[in-house]
């Protein structure tokens, strides 16, 4: 129904805040990692929102990215995972470590989240292997220069080799996601490419 609510930012309390928009208040509920980024009181704050409807409720919930909500919804298609489910796992972990543990396998790590045990957490990883991808893993490694939606200039090309050099670790027989973790450390300058970024991402394997 809402797309987002941009507005002033009036209050948080734990897991929900309350953004004014429009002369009304809209309750949002978020996770804690949500609330860790936000801005103070009284702030400006934009909040891209899920609107969940049923026949005892209508309530918000709220990212601070398209990124975070695209995941979110995912997570929600999972049997075992509801609305509160999907906050608490985004709650102990962000968009793109969620992704990693899902590419490689990692149970423990989402199982952290506060009423998620290791037979949903195993099953978060079943239902959404298929539905992430290396591409989606990537969004974080760059925050690139859009024209449309093709990565343009020094920003596409970074990308490109950033891409190249994961998927030859992952060929060597590492994990996605430790090879995503390494090659998002390492910094692209003029003069990189793809053989120097492996380098440095297997230093950071050690």
């Amino acid at each position: 129904m809402y797309a987002y609510i941009k507005g002033t930012l009036e209050e948080i309390i734990e897991d929900n805040i309350v953004v004014e928009a429009g002369n009304i208040g809209y309750n949002v509920k978020v996770s804690t990692t949500t609330t860790d980024l936000l801005p103070g009181l009284g702030s400006e704050v934009k909040i891209y929102t899920y609107t969940l409807v049923r026949e005892d409720t209508f309530s918000l919930y709220g990212f601070l990215t398209r990124d975070d909500l695209e995941i979110f919804k995912k997570l929600i298609t999972v049997n075992g995972i509801g609305p509160k489910g999907g906050l608490a796992i985004l709650s102990v972990m962000n968009a793109d470590a969620l992704r990693f543990a899902i590419m490689a396998g990692d149970a423990k790590a989402i199982a952290k989240a506060p009423g998620v045990g290791n037979k949903t957490a195993e099953r978060v990883i079943l239902d959404l292997r298929d539905k992430i991808s290396l591409e989606d893993t990537l969004r974080g490694l760059e925050e690139p220069v859009v024209a449309g939606d093709t990565l343009s200039g020094d920003a596409g090309t970074d990308h490109v080799m950033k891409k190249e050099a994961i998927e030859a670790l992952v060929a060597l027989g590492y994990s996605a996601s430790d090879a995503a973790g390494a090659v998002k450390k390492v910094e692209v300058t003029e003069d990189t490419t793809v053989e120097s970024i492996l380098k440095m991402a297997l230093k950071y394997m050690f």
